[in-house]
């Protein structure tokens, strides 16, 4: 084998692992929006009133 084969292999194999690495990242970043997607669709942390005006999530009288 002669040199210059072995630097193009050594320069192949270099850009595949980068492939794989931006390839890992784009999965778990991806994995991560799913995760808050269903989360959101859930209604995970939903039963919080903090972020509502006063006397919204108060007593509803349903006799009338």
């Amino acid at each position: 084998m002669d040199m210059m084969a072995m630097v193009t292999g050594l320069l192949g194999m270099q850009a595949g692992n980068t492939q794989m690495q931006v390839a890992a990242t784009m999965m778990k970043s991806n994995a991560d929006a799913e995760k808050s997607a269903v989360q959101t669709l859930l209604g995970a942390g939903a039963s919080s009133l903090a972020n509502v005006g006063p006397g919204v999530g108060g007593n509803l009288n349903i006799s009338a």
